[in-house]
């Protein structure tokens, strides 16, 4: 700096200016190495922000490893709360931490997976605790046991009468149709499923039940007029399929398509064309399903190309199954006779038919049961049961809570002496499709 005298400004001499010089370096230099702790502190804060944002640190072209970005994005999920594990962790601690009390690891894993599978709004999701599921879900029925004359199937979650064997002593004692069940032997079975039920009953010959039912006024109520029965369980040997043969025209009824149905079906054609049938009925009427691979193989008995049925999951587009290309009855004119307890692989043999036009279908629309539920085992014991597919029709048109919807719609009488008036429409239009010179 200048010194001033007498008013004067005077010339620093050279070792001012060069203590000057030092001076300016010195505070340079300080200015130089905080900023670089700025600028570290910032990046280092940044960095750790910039990175959980993987997308946008990639769009820069830094390499971001499938490892680090699943690290990144628990370690995300963890700090947000983003995920049941972090809520249920951080509550955990509390507890551990603050609480005169312990929890019971047992109950609350009950109820929080019993809450968490009804929070995903599947009416199928269900949480089998281990005794559940080792009871009548996992020991499937190793010999022939004893049951009660009824087929059972799924109605969002819960197990509903779909047929009633003749001469069974639940037709005796009034079981019908669409009845649900409240109890068995006591235990609230409100909610079960039909696997439950069926291994439920599952009983010797000689055993004696005693059944709680519900008949709601229609398969959507909740509530209806309840009755109990006291039924003696005994081997009921019901033909899977019927025949029958009505002037040219065959009718072949299938109560479920079990693991041999489209042998059956194939069979059943071959002997009623053997006998003069010239037109061919498929009653599926009440028939709860079963198989998917027998459903596309009974349609393929009757369409010989194309797609037969679509499979919607969580990994893409659907995939297809199509028309296996052995088809013995490719010309044999068909009708398909559905009703209100038509159900599963039954409305995907139904839609195949239909949507290929290979068959009209004549009824009441089906119940739109057209999910498919995986029970998967868990580390710790028991099970989950959770809807993995739905199935859509050729034309890629949903089933599920929709139905096959008849070209014909036909409702049969209320009463003991109306006609199978069903039936018997079914019968006039496959008689109307045999050629005149046939």
């Amino acid at each position: 700096m200048a010194r001033e005298r007498n008013g004067r400004h005077l010339v620093p001499n050279s070792k001012e200016r060069s203590e000057r010089r030092m001076e300016q370096a010195t505070n340079h230099m300080m200015f130089k190495v905080f900023s670089m702790v700025i600028l570290m502190t910032v990046a280092f804060v940044g960095g750790f922000a910039l990175r959980s944002q993987t997308e946008l640190v990639a769009s820069w072209g830094i390499p971001v490893s499938d490892d680090e970005q699943a690290a990144l994005a628990a370690a995300a999920a963890n700090n947000t709360y983003e995920s049941i594990s972090a809520r249920v962790s951080d509550v955990e601690d509390i507890l551990a931490t603050y609480s005169m009390d312990s929890v019971d690891l047992t109950s609350a894993t009950y109820s929080m997976l019993d809450d968490m599978m009804k929070s995903t709004g599947d009416p199928y999701a269900t949480y089998y605790n281990p005794d559940l599921y080792n009871s009548y879900i996992k020991e499937t029925t190793e010999r022939s046991y004893a049951g009660i004359g009824v087929v059972f199937a799924d109605y969002n979650g819960r197990a509903y009468v779909s047929d009633v064997f003749e001469g069974s002593e639940a037709e005796a004692k009034g079981v019908q149709q669409g009845d649900f069940l409240a109890s068995i032997d006591g235990e609230d079975v409100s909610a079960w499923s039909m696997t439950e039920v069926v291994n439920a009953l599952a009983k010797d010959e000689g055993e004696s039940v005693s059944i709680a039912w519900m008949r709601p006024s229609s398969l959507d109520a909740q509530t209806g007029e309840q009755f109990t029965t006291d039924l003696t369980c005994k081997v009921y040997e019901e033909a899977n399929l019927t025949t029958e043969l009505l002037g040219n025209v065959g009718v072949v009824k299938v109560r479920q398509i079990t693991s041999n149905a489209a042998e059956l079906v194939k069979h059943a054609v071959e002997s009623l064309t053997e006998q003069g049938a010239l037109a061919i009925v498929l009653d599926l009427r009440d028939n709860p399903g079963g198989y998917l691979t027998q459903a596309v193989d009974i349609a393929s008995l009757f369409v010989n190309s194309g797609v037969l049925v679509q499979i919607q999951t969580n990994d893409g587009p659907p995939t297809s199954k199509a028309a296996s290309g052995t088809c013995p009855f490719e010309k044999t004119p068909l009708v398909v006779v559905v009703n209100r307890y038509t159900s599963a692989a039954a409305e995907v043999l139904a839609a195949a038919l239909q949507d290929n036009q290979r068959a009209e279908v004549v009824g009441e629309t089906s119940v739109g049961k057209g999910s498919v539920q995986v029970v998967r085992e868990l580390d710790f014991g028991g099970a989950v049961r959770y809807t993995a597919a739905y199935y859509l029709t050729p034309q890629g048109q949903p089933i599920d809570n929709v139905g096959v919807v008849p070209q014909v719609g036909v409702v049969n009488g209320e009463t003991e002496d109306a006609p199978d008036s069903q039936l018997s429409t079914g019968v006039d239009m496959a008689r109307a499709l045999v050629p005149t010179n046939g």
